[in-house]
């Protein structure tokens, strides 16, 4: 039985395609995660400020929500492996300026921000088409719920091991060695890619406007409420929930008067969490119901975050950092499993870069929300508020999200005459 189940969870490296995705990328999310911890610690060192800890979340998210959707057209319309390509190339160079920044002494905190904005511009159009590479690459389409919990499984494990290194490192070497080694870890997906045997998929020829095909995929997702019903939860946890890591640092220096070294392990039991989430979701039997498991894994991150909010026993924090972890990556991941699995083909990159456009929107708003509500009412209390907000969005949309009205591509035709006979009319 035990190995059966283990079949289930690593099915989808039966692609060499995959695998060789999977590994590219687990180096460089490594090198992320490494330079993401190495930027809000030094912006929090230089500003003591858990205000511009948002802002500095919110430049590197907002962009990503501006142009997540055109990133989703683009992906639609072009060669994908050219798109990443090309998104880690500028990916490399954005960490290479920080590495310089930090390594010379002009480092400074709208410096930052700038390289922030571009990251987020980069990662709009990297994330849609990295995000539909996964379909193409596994050999079966029943592979893609191992495929996409296995990469989420991959993230998390660099969330895990990322920052505790980077801690390691800040104390060491200085942020600057981060930055090179996040430079560095982006060649890994560009060899990987060079290194797939993949049969371009032609894609059609259109005369239709980049916002007119924006139009077609919301049209779509309007008709689709089990789908758009999903979108919109995981919206409104980024903007009330999931923003809780911005006040990790604060966490590490206020509450548990730690170091660089305390934020990376707390970050890394969040890691522990995720990775625990993702395996169990990489695990499950065909046939089981992913919206339960959306409803219940909302709920586990809102337990943890309510029991972490107010617990100063450190070693005890860290098993609720790891259920907060778990709760919130097995939310994510659940909805990128539905809207992957479920939308029609042609529809896919735009159905993703709009779940994209939504959290990306939601995350940075709620960073700044979130940094200005902690310096109000301190920490704690807020994310004690956040955890409760998490178990009335899942008491909501319990059954919101079962609703069901399957989408009909005649009737979506003979819809778009009539907007249009209409507009004519006009």
């Amino acid at each position: 039985m035990n190995k059966i189940s283990n079949i289930s969870t690593f099915r989808a490296f039966r692609s060499t395609n995959y695998t060789l995705y999977f590994f590219g990328r687990s180096v460089s999310q490594f090198g992320t995660w490494m330079q993401r911890t190495a930027v809000v610690w030094v912006v929090y060192s230089m500003t003591h400020s858990a205000f511009m800890l948002g802002l500095t979340v919110f430049a590197e998210q907002f962009p990503s929500f501006l142009f997540s959707a055109f990133g989703g057209v683009a992906a639609d319309r072009y060669n994908r492996y050219k798109i990443v390509q090309i998104t880690q190339i500028l990916s490399l160079i954005q960490a290479s300026l920080l590495a310089f920044l930090a390594m010379t002494g002009h480092q400074n905190i709208w410096s930052f921000l700038i390289l922030s904005v571009f990251l987020g511009v980069i990662n709009a159009y990297d994330v849609p088409a990295r995000q539909s590479m996964i379909n193409e690459v596994v050999t079966d389409d029943e592979d893609l719920p191992s495929a996409l919990s296995l990469s989420a499984a991959m993230a998390s494990m660099a969330k895990l091991a990322g920052p505790a290194l980077s801690g390691i490192i800040l104390q060491q070497f200085g942020a600057g060695t981060c930055f090179l080694i996040n430079a560095a870890s982006f060649a890994a997906v560009m060899v990987s890619i060079s290194m797939m045997k993949i049969t371009m998929v032609q894609t059609k020829s259109t005369k239709k406007g980049t916002f007119t095909e924006l139009a077609e995929g919301f049209r779509y997702l309007r008709r689709e409420p089990s789908i758009s019903w999903v979108i919109i939860m995981l919206s409104i946890t980024g903007l009330l929930i999931l923003p809780y890591d911005t006040l990790i640092p604060v966490y590490a220096k206020e509450i548990f008067k730690g170091d660089a070294k305390t934020f990376g392990y707390i970050s890394s039991f969040i890691g522990i969490g995720a990775v625990l989430g993702t395996i169990f979701l990489a695990s499950l039997k065909k046939g089981a119901s992913m919206r339960n498991i959306l409803i219940l894994s909302t709920v586990i991150l809102s337990i943890g975050l309510i029991c972490f909010s107010y617990t100063t026993h450190f070693y005890l924090s860290m098993f609720f950092a790891a259920l907060t972890g778990l709760g919130g990556v097995a939310q994510f991941t659940t909805c990128n499993i539905i809207v992957q699995s479920e939308v029609i083909p042609e529809m896919r990159s735009r159905a993703i870069s709009i779940l994209l456009t939504a959290i990306f929107g939601m995350l940075p708003l709620g960073s700044l929300l979130i940094g200005f509500i902690s310096e109000k009412i301190g920490a704690p209390r807020t994310l004690l508020w956040e955890g409760i907000s998490g178990i009335l969005i899942a008491i909501i949309f319990r059954k919101l999200v079962f609703k069901k009205k399957r989408y009909n591509p005649v009737n979506e035709e003979l819809l778009e005459k009539s907007e249009e006979q209409f507009i004519n009319k006009i």
